[in-house]
């Protein structure tokens, strides 16, 4: 290893160390890595003042996340690379366009019968979905894993009131498709709601002037055997926020309608409602 380096022999010998390792993959990434750290840094002249400000940003990073809130997924959404991973892997084609995961998706949570109310009562305006997973073909796919989950009326997530809780999960469940391919649960209405500012990604979106808010939507995630999982969510139209998103997530190929219905009308699966309330319907096509 060479001494004495400089601004402009420091990246080739930094990229030297990685000569030895036994993954290809591995090192290509950390050579681009390294290529583009140092090519920053020295495009920038980033101070030392700066460099400490960024580590310990990420050090606080690191401390406020947890099992619950993924503020490294967060600060990847507001940067915008969490779309671009997407956009390199799935891209376009005949599959219902895909999106972001979201730093609110959790394990453990609770498996749902085809029409069961997943709210967990939590009150808020009632809403019926009704969906249908189908291949490329248009040939409904039975048997598929649905994951769903979404914020209550006021914006919030479950993980994000656990002591209101009491810690049991609300408004997300996993799904089956039966033999049409069909799923269908009851919940309430989601709504939009600004991305968590009380953490580091919060000071960048300030600093920034930016609006932290994400237009009402409710996630899912799709697993068939044989088919490309999917990632996607489902954007209510109308919404004031769908052309800002903090995350970068909207495409308006996943714009729903979240049709309103009157008190005394019949829901879809044939309750007399005493209350207004809402529905969707959509198809989800896997590849």
């Amino acid at each position: 290893m060479s001494i004495d380096l400089t601004e402009e022999t420091i990246t080739a010998e930094v990229q030297k160390t990685f000569d030895g390792a036994a993954d290809d993959r591995m090192r290509e990434i950390f050579l681009k890595l390294v290529q583009h750290l140092h090519d920053f840094t020295r495009e920038v002249r980033l101070t030392s003042e700066e460099w400490f400000t960024a580590v310990d940003f990420l050090e606080r990073i690191g401390r406020i996340s947890s099992p619950t809130r993924q503020e490294f997924v967060l600060l990847s959404d507001i940067l915008g690379l969490s779309v671009l991973v997407d956009q390199i892997n799935h891209g376009t084609g005949p599959a219902t366009d895909s999106t972001l995961l979201g730093p609110f998706y959790v394990e453990g949570r609770p498996r749902a019968e085809n029409g069961s109310d997943i709210s967990g009562g939590v009150a808020g305006m009632p809403l019926f979905f009704s969906g249908t997973v189908v291949d490329a073909a248009g040939r409904p796919i039975a048997g598929a894993d649905v994951d769903t989950w979404h914020s209550d009326s006021e914006g919030f997530y479950d993980v994000q009131q656990a002591d209101k809780l009491h810690g049991e999960p609300a408004m997300r469940a996993l799904l089956c498709t039966d033999r049409d391919g069909r799923f269908s649960f009851r919940s309430i209405v989601p709504r939009y709601y600004p991305v968590p500012t009380d953490g580091p990604c919060g000071e960048i979106l300030r600093a920034a002037g930016r609006s932290p808010m994400r237009p009402e939507h409710v996630h899912f995630r799709f697993h068939a055997p044989g088919h490309e999982p999917l990632v996607t969510m489902l954007f209510r139209r109308g919404d004031p926020y769908l052309e800002r998103d903090a995350v970068f997530g909207v495409k308006r190929s996943l714009v729903a309608d979240f049709v309103q219905h009157d008190a005394g009308e019949i829901a879809a699966d044939g309750t007399p409602m005493t209350e207004p309330f809402q529905t969707v319907e959509w198809t989800f096509t896997l590849t």
